[in-house]
């Protein structure tokens, strides 16, 4: 069973970057496409980005694209996501997540992503 910890979460304010990561451990984090998701207060859980589980790939919602970047590292199991130009309105609890069996493709929705860490807080100050 794999177990996905995020981190990197904080305290910013308006234009900063910060990057958060996804540690992965107990699975078999290169065959499985990864992605981001986030949830403010009130909201429904938002797909932020994900990529392609070799990495080949990589897809964006629209209110990050061109802004964030979300990568990966195969080798230490870890998934990354740098966020440049941050917004009050990208305050959330951000979550990595594991898509539903390996080898996906471009699945956006939630429902498509079965396993999931515990979240990391981003707030945008302005």
């Amino acid at each position: 069973q794999v177990q996905l910890v995020e981190s990197g979460g904080k305290l910013v304010q308006v234009g900063d970057s910060l990057r958060l990561s996804c540690a992965a451990s107990g699975g078999s984090f290169s065959t499985y496409t990864m992605g981001w998701f986030r949830q403010a207060p009130g909201k429904e859980r938002e797909f932020v980005a994900a990529i392609q589980w070799n990495g080949n790939a990589a897809y964006y919602g629209g209110s990050v694209q061109g802004r964030f970047t979300i990568s990966r590292e195969n080798a230490k199991q870890t998934m990354y996501l740098q966020m440049n130009n941050l917004k009050p309105e990208d305050t959330a609890i951000y979550y990595c997540a594991e898509q539903t069996g390996p080898y996906g493709g471009r699945r956006l929705g939630p429902i498509n992503y079965s396993t999931w860490g515990q979240g990391t807080q981003v707030t945008v100050s302005s």
